[in-house]
């Protein structure tokens, strides 16, 4: 299998990896001129291409091929998930980013225990984005989900797609199914799952989340899951049911 590399820059025969690309070609894998490579760039698209020369900051890679390779979930679901601490939310998006997700939006909650402002903030999102990076890299992705910016209830209309249909899976319904919800929805729109931190979202919250983005919430099953079981789970349905996965 040929190792994939995110292009630094796009030219009309070649292109050119740099910084940690570069580092990554030349002193882990050891690649030299001659050897094979797939390069993306987000846009959708993937080239294979040989490298042709090594500089002290770039790597030279002339194309042999393009292809748009069916890889991307087609419908787009976005996960919007309480703040979580430990590792919960990089395992999140490692995870989520291998199944399909689009974009990722940490939400700072009333019951999160992880407190995010400022410059701590944007670093940890620093760090999620290279998390998404890597495991679209690694899946096959051609484009990476993209990580927004630490978030609090009123700013989130502002990072959600156009049309999207908000599903808010809650421990307290009963009666509407994720699956059942699914089968309601038209095709076409975008999904939003907004998933809670430990101990789950304030009741407020979800009412909130009904009343302002008009919310539906839906129930996993009988059981209760912890936060990053649920977000799979949910994410995993949800795109199962748009014919992504399986």
């Amino acid at each position: 299998m040929l190792h994939r590399f995110k292009i630094t820059e796009m030219g009309n025969r070649a292109f050119w990896l740099r910084g940690k690309e570069r580092e990554h070609l030349v002193r882990v894998l050891r690649l030299g001129p001659g050897d094979r490579l797939i390069g993306f760039d987000n846009s959708g698209g993937e080239w294979l291409a040989e490298v042709a020369e090594i500089a002290e900051e770039s790597v030279t890679c002339v194309i042999v091929a393009e292809s748009r390779p069916d890889v991307e979930a087609h419908r787009e679901v976005v996960l919007a998930a309480g703040l979580t601490k430990g590792e919960k939310l990089e395992w999140v998006i490692q995870k989520g980013t291998e199944l399909g997700m689009r974009s990722f939006i940490p939400l700072r909650t009333k019951r999160s225990v992880l407190r995010l402002e400022g410059g701590k903030a944007r670093e940890r999102v620093e760090r999620w984005q290279k998390i998404a990076a890597e495991a679209a890299k690694q899946s096959g992705r051609v484009q990476e989900p993209r990580v927004r910016a630490v978030s609090d209830w009123a700013e989130l209309p502002e990072s959600l797609p156009r049309g999207c249909q908000c599903l808010i899976p809650y421990e307290a319904e009963r009666v509407r199914g994720l699956k059942s919800v699914l089968n309601t929805l038209e095709r076409g729109r975008s999904v939003v799952l907004l998933i809670g931190p430990e101990g789950g979202f304030d009741p407020a919250e979800v009412a909130w989340a009904e009343d302002h983005l008009q919310a539906i919430r839906v129930s996993l099953g009988p059981r209760i899951l912890r936060a990053e079981t649920a977000a799979l789970a949910a994410l995993t349905m949800v795109l199962a049911d748009s014919g992504d996965l399986g």
